[in-house]
């Protein structure tokens, strides 16, 4: 909501990944890291392989890293499809999408076999118990159902104007004013 506060969060799309009694945990799905991609982390993790033989695909290469929250800023997550799935180290959040935090699922991307939806991020947003439901009471911020179409298909620079079309707001009709009547 345009009264946040903390302005790290201004016009954030939070994907909400776990929620419980001792807090929660998301990922900012709308803010990109400039000038970092995906074939920058391949060399640093030495995911590509020497033998030319071995095609990496364009869209992967070419992936865009994303700020997924300001805590632990060097650690790595991919939100995806759930047709990639490693037993030991995805969780699945819903039907439709899980979350690996481990570099096998980034060795599989670069291989072909890693799934067909993803988005990769640094960092993520934590809330501690009663924290996210203390600033949902204050107007903080705006529950929208999960769209799989929003996550991957959506411009990454339209997914603010888009989750609040899904709702049936735009922005002209938000206010840093709240209060009850």
């Amino acid at each position: 909501m345009p009264g946040m506060e903390d302005e790290r969060f201004t016009e954030s799309v939070i994907y909400l990944c776990a929620h419980s009694e001792d807090g929660a945990m998301g990922l900012v799905v709308n803010r990109e890291i400039v000038d970092l991609q995906f074939s920058d982390l391949m060399s640093q993790f030495e995911l590509a392989g020497r033998d030319d033989s071995i095609r990496v695909p364009p869209e992967v290469v070419n992936k865009k890293v994303l700020i997924g929250g300001p805590v632990e800023t060097n650690r790595g997550f991919v939100l995806h499809s759930a047709d990639y799935f490693a037993a030991d180290s995805s969780l699945r959040i819903n039907e439709e999408i899980c979350l690996t935090a481990t570099i096998d699922v980034l060795r599989a991307m670069v291989e072909g076999t890693g799934p067909t939806k993803s988005l990769l991020m640094l960092g993520y947003c934590g809330w501690g118990a009663g924290q996210l439901e203390g600033e949902l009471k204050a107007n903080g911020w705006l529950t929208v159902p999960h769209s799989q179409e929003l996550l991957f298909s959506t411009d990454i620079d339209n997914r603010y104007d888009a989750a609040l079309a899904a709702i049936g707001v735009s922005r002209a009709q938000l206010s840093s004013q709240v209060g009850q009547g």
